[in-house]
């Protein structure tokens, strides 16, 4: 019987390993709506790009692929922002609104009591431009980089809901 269970241990094992049970989470990327291209960041700054979002209600999914993440001296971190004005320019600061971040940092310096290093990889953040009693038409990315020495390289680009 004992050859047996293991064969079929052998075998389940097998099927699993040949399918593929997490699927990946994608987007369709509208090249209207690509926020970033690829390109290495270490210091804080906008993204160029600014999409306008139209006169109305915009909810939508940021896909972030992260392909390089420096944390080496455990003190980096990173927020990435999405941000929101009525101005096209972003050229009025007060007008300037945070509407949904996500950080990724060493172990040691994260903003919670997560105790584990963020990685390279595939992440996603929902968000409106809803903001009071009304909408935010023009919509970019801020990233904010902090410690000894950080960099990080990412593409970034929305998918509407």
């Amino acid at each position: 019987m004992a050859p047996l269970m293991l064969m079929i241990m052998v075998a389940c094992a097998a099927l699993a390993l040949s399918m593929n049970f997490a699927p990946r989470s994608s987007i369709t990327i509208d090249d209207n709506l690509i926020f970033k291209a690829a390109g290495a960041i270490t210091a804080s700054a906008a993204v160029a790009t600014i999409i306008d979002a139209g006169a109305g209600l915009f909810k939508g999914v940021m896909q972030i692929d992260v392909t390089a993440l420096v944390i080496n001296d455990n003190d980096e971190i990173y927020d990435i922002v999405i941000q929101g004005s009525s101005d096209s320019d972003f050229g009025t600061d007060t007008n300037i609104v945070d509407l949904a971040s996500i950080t990724l940092a060493a172990a040691e310096v994260q903003r919670t009591d997560s105790n584990k290093d963020s990685v390279i990889g595939r992440k996603m953040l929902y968000f409106s431009n809803e903001i009071d009693s009304g909408y935010l038409r023009y919509l970019r990315l801020y990233t904010v980089v902090a410690g000894t020495t950080p960099s990080i390289n990412y593409t970034a680009a929305a998918g509407k809901l």
